[in-house]
């Protein structure tokens, strides 16, 4: 997110029409992919824990 962020502030700054079009379309690229990895990670997240949830712990108590 950082890094996207970094690309529009750069990209509003330039005069070159070019360069600051390509800027803005790197910085948009950088979001979806943060966002992509961070839906994965709460899916992770979302995964070990049903999996601890169905654990039975009994065992560890015995």
């Amino acid at each position: 997110m950082e890094t996207a962020q970094s690309l529009l502030r750069a990209a509003r700054s330039m005069t070159d029409e070019v360069v600051a079009t390509r800027l803005k379309l790197l910085a948009d690229d950088y979001q979806r992919r943060a966002e992509k990895a961070s839906s994965v990670d709460a899916a992770k997240s979302a995964t070990r824990s049903a999996a601890r949830a169905e654990y039975d712990w009994s065992k560890e108590l015995a």
